[in-house]
């Protein structure tokens, strides 16, 4: 019985271990930023290299009008004053289309760029893809970018609550550090 139970976590442990191969890993501090272009909830094409100069909070969450997602938007709303007098920009993808983001946007009071990745192209660039039910949905992950363009933060299974408080501490660090 013993010979089954470890044969059985050797054969689990493997499966596992190719399944996560397959998964794309997130880049690292310290690595250039994946370039990407995608739609806003105004329609305009927004390329990363448009914010060269600035700090980028590039964050991933799973679907418009959930209520962490919301939590999550609404912390970044409410401190957006916070980022800006920071030199920051602060851009959320989801694989929600431009329709959804337009009236998540309108409805939420949000004023920041919300990106559509229907294609999930940016989503598998940063490692931000997840399965939940069927569907294929951004894993809610966080990308602290420094105005050259060089992850500087990577935040992987964000907690909605407190997070964007944890980002500006971080984004003070950084600044001061310089």
């Amino acid at each position: 019985m013993k010979t089954y139970s470890v044969l059985f976590l050797t054969l689990t442990l493997a499966v596992l271990s190719a399944v996560a191969a397959d998964q794309p890993q997130p880049p690292t501090a310290g690595t250039q930023a994946p370039a990407f272009s995608l739609p806003s909830q105004e329609g305009a094409q927004v390329s990363l290299d448009q914010f060269k100069g600035k700090w980028v909070v590039l964050y991933f969450y799973p679907k418009d009008f959930t209520q962490g997602c919301t939590i999550e938007a609404h912390n970044f709303q409410r401190d957006i004053d916070k980022y800006t007098a920071k030199n920051t920009v602060i851009v959320g993808v989801s694989v929600d289309d431009v329709d959804s983001h337009k009236s998540f946007c309108a409805k939420e009071g949000l004023n920041f760029k919300l990106l559509a990745d229907s294609g999930h192209a940016v989503v598998q660039k940063y490692g931000s893809i997840m399965e939940y039910n069927g569907m294929t949905l951004a894993a809610r992950n966080t990308f602290l970018i420094d105005p050259t363009g060089v992850i500087r933060r990577v935040y992987l299974k964000v907690s909605p609550q407190g997070h964007s408080e944890e980002v500006l501490a971080d984004l003070q660090q950084l600044q001061s550090a310089k």
